[in-house]
């Protein structure tokens, strides 16, 4: 693009500035368009998993719900009540969905397609991804309501826990690719990730789901608990931008897990021709999020004190072990910063692959030794009382 630009005449700086200005145009065209596509193809899937009929009356196989579902919602009164913060609620809502169409600044779509290739494009994406939970408590304190306030505190306790362990899954990648940068680690996929690492993949879409507050851990609203939570005051588009950042944001963690650990673009072809490299990036993206939609319509919400338990005493202690065992056998192996291809690759993969299956048989072997004691537990209370052992354990909790 800069060089077509600069055929016509324009400056160098001038071409560069027109580039990156059409660039960053046509990616967040993209999220916003793929937001209409994804809604529809998302309520297709719950209707496929939970035995129902998704949207199929307004247009071919109800492919226009979501345009009609949008002009029903641009057309709605926007309800300013009094009392509140007018530039921290306006803001809110403008927030959630910048932070997630920037974290595709750094998306690598091809061998040749990136918006800027940084070279500590990880750390930026935790960074722009930090901007999601300002916007929640921005829109639970702007509100002046006692419930979205409430709502506002439980979410940003729920999404600060679970950067925690998403950071120490995002580290292995850093640690076997030696770089920072999305398109490096895409480089240097020459096997993936996934099947040298399978627990940190698992970790880091388990807390993907819980930052995109989707069920099970979809406590970010919890309306039977907080009257729809941190955005109860918020009607019109406030409210569909909201909704626009939750569907983008499930499939941008589907396409980041696709550039961390499925090999991203890489693919027969794709150095040579570009747009195969996004078709395959698209394709598995699509997958994982089809994944994590196929998680959230099966598994029922968590109590928050039981998410909270999870993350802290769980999942943050096996990220710790996961990224320092990872550390270590990565070291021990020689030469892994002479990686050049899949031949070269073989070796540490397998090495990876054999003290992940490992660890998981040993977590798996804790957890179920776990299970037996608290059976044991709850029955012996059970034997000294006529209450069901449901009861019981329901109490204990």
């Amino acid at each position: 693009m800069t060089g077509l630009l600069k055929d016509i005449g324009l400056s160098h700086d001038l071409a560069v500035l027109i580039a990156k200005t059409i660039g960053v145009f046509v990616v967040g065209a993209f999220g916003l368009l793929w937001t209409l596509l994804g809604i529809w193809l998302e309520r297709k899937w719950a209707g496929r998993f939970q035995d129902r009929i998704g949207p199929n009356r307004v247009g071919p196989f109800g492919l226009i719900q979501t345009v009609a579902d949008t002009i029903k919602i641009l057309l709605k009164e926007d309800i300013m009540k009094q009392g509140i913060d007018r530039w921290v609620f306006n803001l809110a809502p403008i927030l959630s969905v910048v932070a997630v169409i920037l974290i595709w600044a750094v998306v690598p779509f091809s061998p040749a397609w990136i918006g800027t290739d940084l070279n500590i494009g990880v750390l930026y994406l935790l960074a722009v991804g930090a901007f999601g939970t300002v916007a929640v408590i921005m829109a639970g304190w702007g509100s002046n309501n006692k419930y979205a306030l409430l709502a506002a505190f439980r979410a940003v306790a729920q999404l600060v826990s679970y950067e925690v362990p998403m950071v120490l899954a995002l580290l292995v990648p850093v640690l076997l690719s030696g770089s920072m940068s999305t398109q490096e680690i895409v480089r240097q996929q020459h096997i993936w990730y996934v099947f040298a690492v399978p627990l940190t993949v698992l970790i880091f879409l388990i807390s993907s789901q819980a930052e995109t507050g989707r069920g099970p851990f979809d406590l970010l609203e919890a309306e039977s608990e907080l009257v729809s939570g941190f955005h109860i005051e918020y009607s019109g588009m406030k409210f569909g931008m909201f909704y626009v950042a939750e569907f983008l944001h499930a499939f941008t963690a589907g396409v980041l897990t696709a550039i961390l650990f499925l090999g991203g673009w890489r693919g027969p072809f794709a150095e040579d021709v570009p747009v195969l490299g996004f078709f395959y990036l698209m394709i598995k993206g699509l997958f994982v999020y089809w994944v994590l939609v196929w998680v959230r319509m099966t598994l029922p919400r968590v109590r928050i004190d039981h998410l909270l338990d999870f993350n802290w005493k769980f999942l943050v202690p096996v990220g710790l072990v996961n990224l320092l065992v990872v550390a270590f056998v990565w070291k021990l192996i020689p030469d892994t910063d002479q990686i050049n291809s899949a031949g070269d690759a073989l070796v540490p993969t397998l090495a990876l692959l054999l003290v992940n299956v490992a660890m998981i048989l040993v977590i798996g072997a804790l957890l179920a030794e776990r299970g037996r004691r608290e059976r044991a537990r709850i029955q012996a209370r059970v034997a000294g009382t006529d209450l069901p052992a449901e009861v019981v354990a329901g109490a204990g909790d």
